[in-house]
Protein backbone atom coordinates (compact mmCIF):
# COMPACT_ATOMS: atom_id res chain seq x y z
CA UNK A 1 0.00 0.00 0.00
CA UNK A 2 1.34 3.35 -0.99
CA UNK A 3 4.56 1.98 -2.53
CA UNK A 4 4.42 4.43 -5.44
CA UNK A 5 2.60 7.31 -3.77
CA UNK A 6 4.16 10.75 -3.91
CA UNK A 7 1.66 12.47 -1.58
CA UNK A 8 -0.56 11.64 1.36
CA UNK A 9 -3.62 11.83 -0.89
CA UNK A 10 -2.08 9.37 -3.37
CA UNK A 11 -1.22 7.02 -0.51
CA UNK A 12 -4.78 7.17 0.81
CA UNK A 13 -6.16 6.58 -2.71
CA UNK A 14 -4.45 3.17 -2.62
CA UNK A 15 -5.80 2.12 0.78
CA UNK A 16 -8.86 -0.07 1.37
CA UNK A 17 -11.81 2.38 1.52
CA UNK A 18 -12.81 1.31 5.03
CA UNK A 19 -9.27 1.87 6.29
CA UNK A 20 -9.05 5.12 4.36
CA UNK A 21 -11.97 6.61 6.28
CA UNK A 22 -10.24 5.79 9.58
CA UNK A 23 -6.91 7.23 8.43
CA UNK A 24 -8.70 10.36 7.19
CA UNK A 25 -10.26 10.70 10.66
CA UNK A 26 -6.81 10.59 12.23
CA UNK A 27 -5.46 13.05 9.67
CA UNK A 28 -8.29 15.48 10.44
CA UNK A 29 -7.85 15.12 14.21
CA UNK A 30 -4.12 15.85 14.03
CA UNK A 31 -4.41 18.78 11.63
CA UNK A 32 -7.24 20.18 13.74
CA UNK A 33 -5.02 20.08 16.82
CA UNK A 34 -1.90 21.29 15.05
CA UNK A 35 -3.00 23.44 12.10
CA UNK A 36 0.62 24.21 11.19
CA UNK A 37 1.37 20.50 10.63
CA UNK A 38 2.80 19.84 7.18
CA UNK A 39 2.00 16.70 5.23
CA UNK A 40 4.64 14.56 3.57
CA UNK A 41 5.58 10.96 2.99
CA UNK A 42 8.41 9.53 5.03
CA UNK A 43 9.43 5.88 5.04
CA UNK A 44 6.58 5.50 2.49
CA UNK A 45 4.05 6.45 5.19
CA UNK A 46 1.84 9.53 5.49
CA UNK A 47 3.58 11.86 7.90
CA UNK A 48 2.44 15.01 9.64
CA UNK A 49 5.38 17.20 10.60
CA UNK A 50 5.49 19.89 13.24
CA UNK A 51 8.39 22.34 13.41
CA UNK A 52 10.11 20.26 10.73
CA UNK A 53 9.95 17.09 12.84
CA UNK A 54 7.67 14.08 12.45
CA UNK A 55 4.68 14.51 14.75
CA UNK A 56 2.87 11.34 13.66
CA UNK A 57 3.02 8.74 10.94
CA UNK A 58 0.01 6.61 10.06
CA UNK A 59 -0.35 3.63 7.78
CA UNK A 60 -2.55 0.74 6.74
CA UNK A 61 -1.61 -2.91 6.41
CA UNK A 62 -3.78 -5.78 5.21
CA UNK A 63 -5.40 -6.50 8.58
CA UNK A 64 -4.70 -3.45 10.75
CA UNK A 65 -3.63 0.17 10.81
CA UNK A 66 -0.82 1.77 12.76
CA UNK A 67 -0.19 5.14 14.35
CA UNK A 68 3.36 6.21 15.17
CA UNK A 69 3.08 9.11 17.66
CA UNK A 70 6.61 8.77 19.20
CA UNK A 71 8.05 6.32 21.67
CA UNK A 72 7.71 8.98 24.39
CA UNK A 73 3.96 9.30 23.80
CA UNK A 74 3.48 5.53 23.78
CA UNK A 75 5.37 5.26 27.07
CA UNK A 76 3.43 8.17 28.61
CA UNK A 77 0.05 6.63 27.77
CA UNK A 78 0.94 2.93 28.06
CA UNK A 79 -1.86 2.33 30.59
CA UNK A 80 -4.47 3.66 28.15
CA UNK A 81 -2.89 1.60 25.34
CA UNK A 82 -2.97 -1.71 27.23
CA UNK A 83 -5.74 -3.09 24.99
CA UNK A 84 -3.76 -2.45 21.80
CA UNK A 85 -0.72 -4.11 20.32
CA UNK A 86 2.19 -1.70 20.62
CA UNK A 87 5.84 -1.64 19.74
CA UNK A 88 8.39 0.94 20.86
CA UNK A 89 7.21 3.25 18.07
CA UNK A 90 3.77 2.09 16.90
CA UNK A 91 0.23 1.40 18.02
CA UNK A 92 -1.73 -1.13 15.99
CA UNK A 93 -5.50 -0.91 15.78
CA UNK A 94 -8.37 -2.22 13.68
CA UNK A 95 -11.73 -1.03 12.42
CA UNK A 96 -13.33 -3.18 15.12
CA UNK A 97 -11.16 -1.56 17.79
CA UNK A 98 -10.18 1.93 16.59
CA UNK A 99 -8.20 4.39 18.66
CA UNK A 100 -10.54 6.77 20.50
CA UNK A 101 -10.31 10.39 19.33
CA UNK A 102 -9.50 11.60 22.84
CA UNK A 103 -6.54 9.22 23.06
CA UNK A 104 -5.20 10.29 19.66
CA UNK A 105 -5.52 13.93 20.71
CA UNK A 106 -3.67 13.27 23.98
CA UNK A 107 -0.88 11.41 22.16
CA UNK A 108 -0.50 14.23 19.64
CA UNK A 109 -0.59 17.01 22.23
CA UNK A 110 2.01 15.21 24.33
CA UNK A 111 4.36 14.72 21.38
CA UNK A 112 3.90 18.33 20.23
CA UNK A 113 4.91 19.49 23.72
CA UNK A 114 8.00 17.29 23.52
CA UNK A 115 8.91 18.85 20.17
CA UNK A 116 8.30 22.34 21.62
CA UNK A 117 10.72 21.44 24.44
CA UNK A 118 13.22 20.29 21.78
CA UNK A 119 13.39 16.78 23.22
CA UNK A 120 15.66 14.63 21.11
Amino acid sequence: MGEKATSVDEYLDGVDPAFRAELERIRALVTGLVPSAEESLSYRMPTLKYKNRALVYFTASKKHMSLFPSSWAIEEFKDRLADYKTTVHAIQFTLEKPLPSELIEDLVRFHARQIDANRQ
